[in-house]
């Protein structure tokens, strides 16, 4: 069986990545991440690849005048490792209309709120000032529109009483360690399809439908 070539972006810690290797170690998914690209040097993210002997690579964005070339760079980057999919794991730079169109289908972000309430930053800061009761985490398609592209699939817990922005940022990330492997799988195993601005499964059992379904 071949395996789905994956190709993942980070900015940071990579806590998502980590989840991603440590699922294809386990045998989760017939896909298998082959390249880690940052934007910024010296992040976690580096280091746990290169502890899992995944390559990597840094396309800093600072040392581009415009978003445009950093774009073209970074697009460079992601061809040469020939991915079948490319996984925006905690990438902190939005990427721009081309670059989008470049890897459509297969560009997937995985953002911390039950889209399409809360797109953009500070997502576990603005759910507690709005008193919100619900939250989660969301794995979708990217399109140039920011976190808008079709869901895959949603995880959400209860806001506690007791949460603060750090407490429940660390439950939600439990959550996303979970699902962006899960989503990964399903599209490895060639189970989603794009049908307008929702995602529906080719083939998938009714609970999975009902688990991950946009």
């Amino acid at each position: 069986m071949t395996l789905a070539r994956i190709t993942v972006l980070c900015s940071g810690r990579g806590s998502n990545l980590g989840s991603l290797l440590a699922a294809e170690r386990a045998g989760a998914f017939a896909g298998s991440v082959t390249h880690v690209i940052s934007n910024r040097p010296g992040v976690g993210a580096l280091a746990i690849a290169r502890d899992y002997g995944v390559s990597t690579e840094v396309v800093d964005h600072k040392a581009f005048a415009t978003r445009e070339a950093f774009d073209a760079a970074l697009c460079d980057a992601i061809d040469r490792s020939s991915p079948d999919l490319v996984v925006l794991a905690g990438f902190m730079r939005v990427l721009g209309a081309a670059a989008v169109g470049r890897y459509t289908g297969r560009l997937v972000n995985i953002h911390p709120s039950l889209l399409p309430s809360y797109p953009g930053l500070h997502t576990h800061r603005r759910v507690l000032a709005d008193g919100a009761t619900i939250h989660g985490c969301t794995v979708h398609f990217v399109t140039p529109e920011v976190d808008v592209g079709p869901i895959i699939a949603q995880s959400a817990l209860t806001v506690r009483d007791d949460d603060d922005e750090a407490s429940l940022a660390a439950r939600v990330l439990e959550l996303e360690h979970k699902l962006l492997p899960q989503a990964v799988q399903w599209f490895c195993a060639g189970r989603l399809a794009i049908d307008g601005p929702r995602v529906r499964f080719v083939d998938a059992p009714a609970s999975e439908r009902r688990a991950g379904a946009a």
